[in-house]
């Protein structure tokens, strides 16, 4: 069903070929690791350490990925400015696929944007990558302490993490906890409410793991 459906939608006939990307079968550029969350963690090691190698990021492989891209990994962070993902993972041009919204919260959009990466690329991991001290998720648990309104389409985001993060609303390390809560919820979400993310994974084409950024050291830890 899944080759079906991408030939459906990424064949020149299709009403999204083109507009992104060419197929990753297309693509002179070859994964860079077997093992994505291991390359991950192993570019943010060298990040936290200061010997970042700053890899794919020439204009040489801006060159090279221009006909098509195979990233090896999605990610859904935070918009967050303190958590730019391919800094921190030490990655470069074409390596990660990256989804960056406030609250690293799913919605629609985003999640029609991590199923074309899916559909398109096999991607071997998808992380969902939350970080300390959240400003979605503190803003959300504020909201419900003091019952204040939120202005314009921020409380689009506040009312989806409302549900997640309430029963940390009155607890002292409550946005610790409702960081780690929100992964996970996001992780959930990943798999409930599509189908193609979910095939992916049960069928052990993608892996499907939660982390935690911490801004004061620079670690990313995978969460247990």
């Amino acid at each position: 069903m899944q080759s079906l459906r991408r030939r459906a939608l990424f064949t020149a006939g299709g009403a999204i070929a083109g507009s992104m990307a060419l197929p990753a079968a297309a693509s002179a550029t070859p994964r860079t690791s077997s093992d994505p969350l291991a390359a991950l963690l192993a570019g943010n090691r060298r990040f936290v350490a200061g010997r970042s190698r700053h890899l794919h990021q020439s204009l040489a492989r801006v060159h090279d990925v221009a006909a098509g891209q195979n990233p090896f990994a999605v990610v859904l962070g935070c918009a967050d400015s303190r958590v730019p993902a391919e800094i921190l993972f030490d990655q470069g041009v074409g390596d990660i696929f990256v989804n960056r919204v406030a609250g690293n919260v799913i919605d629609d959009l985003l999640l029609g944007s991590i199923e074309y990466a899916v559909e398109e690329f096999t991607p071997p991991l998808i992380m969902v990558l939350g970080h300390e001290r959240c400003g979605a998720v503190s803003a959300t648990l504020s909201a419900i302490r003091t019952g204040a309104e939120v202005p314009g389409h921020i409380g689009a985001i506040v009312d989806s993490l409302t549900p997640i993060v309430a029963p940390f609303a009155d607890d002292p390390d409550g946005v610790e906890k409702a960081v780690r809560a929100n992964i996970r919820a996001q992780m959930r979400a990943l798999v409930e409410q599509s189908e193609i993310v979910r095939h992916a994974v049960e069928s052990g084409e993608t892996t499907l793991v939660g982390a935690r950024y911490d801004l004061d050291s620079g670690v990313v830890t995978p969460l247990r």
